[in-house]
């Protein structure tokens, strides 16, 4: 079987505050970028950082955005285009659903901005044509915003929709309110498959897909073809994301999912470091494991973007 394998990093912007303001020699004397250089090099890992354009306030007024990150590495990062690419999306962390009821021009105008500053500072071929964004939901009119920026490929949610009972209550986080505010016709609500119970009950866009279709695209390398948009929506997360596991629970979801001709994972990048409130200090040594499991399955890796 040819077997190819996915791995992304949602929420990426601190990596690039801390190059900024540390000047290292080398980006991969950073130690996040180490991390998945060693990664590459030992195990073939490719890897997808799915960017914001800048922190959020709600980790305190220690503000940055991509428009400050240095471009003295920017040969180094077209040099490793071909193992490490960066992608919109969001803006910054929160709200949460970002994008679920969104303008065209809203969408536009922030992946122009993350765009913008990549190709500044990393060149165009580190750009991702696929992406996953922020809490994945996006309006009809963000599809086609995304699709106008030249994306190809978006991650895409799946499942049974309900209707909303009007009971704030009966979602988390106050998402209720991101339902309603400038609801869409599209925006629904969905019974979420997901180790975190608290989200049982998720808000779902334009780019969702049925349970049927999910699962006869899920571990393979099809997708569903929207007719109206163009876009390509596949699950991407078979493998779910390791951010969520122990490290012996991640072992055996892969090793279980190790027959797949598609096999995808990913994680989120706070958990790395040590000063966030929900640090996980064996971070590289599930990301290690990883890539050594899936290498030694006889998996490829590569970007979602080649599916297409």
């Amino acid at each position: 079987m040819n077997k190819k394998a996915f791995f992304f990093i949602d929420d990426t912007i601190w990596v690039f505050r801390d190059l900024t303001r540390k000047r290292p020699a080398s980006i991969f004397d950073n130690p996040f970028l180490k991390m998945l250089k060693k990664a590459h090099d030992e195990y073939g890992l490719k890897t997808q950082l799915n960017v914001f354009y800048q922190t959020d306030v709600f980790y305190g007024n220690d503000e940055f955005n991509l428009s400050e990150m240095t471009d003295a590495y920017k040969s180094e990062w077209e040099s490793c285009s071909d193992w490490l690419k960066l992608a919109f999306h969001a803006r910054q962390e929160f709200p949460d659903y970002p994008y679920i009821n969104a303008s065209y021009e809203h969408v536009f105008n922030d992946y122009k901005a993350i765009e913008k500053e990549i190709i500044r500072f990393a060149g165009e071929n580190t750009i991702a044509k696929a992406t996953t964004p922020h809490w994945r939901p996006l309006s009809k009119d963000a599809c086609l915003a995304l699709r106008d920026c030249g994306i190809k490929l978006l991650s895409a949610t799946y499942g049974k929709k309900i209707e909303y009972n009007g009971d704030a209550s009966s979602l988390p986080y106050g998402h209720a309110a991101r339902l309603l505010c400038n609801r869409k016709p599209e925006t629904s609500i969905f019974v979420r498959e997901s180790k975190d119970k608290a989200i049982a009950k998720s808000l779902c866009g334009y780019n969702h897909i049925s349970e049927e279709e999910r699962n006869r695209t899920r571990d393979n390398f099809d997708y569903i073809t929207d007719k109206e948009t163009g876009l390509k929506f596949k699950d991407l997360g078979n493998a779910g994301g390791f951010n969520l596991s122990t490290k012996e629970e991640f072992f055996n979801i892969l090793s279980a999912a190790s027959d797949k001709e598609f096999l995808c994972t990913g994680t989120h990048e706070q958990y790395f470091y040590p000063d966030y409130f929900a640090y996980q200090p064996d971070y590289e040594d599930k990301l290690l494991m990883m890539a050594k499991l899936i290498s030694e399955n006889g998996y490829e890796f590569i970007f979602s973007q080649d599916l297409v």
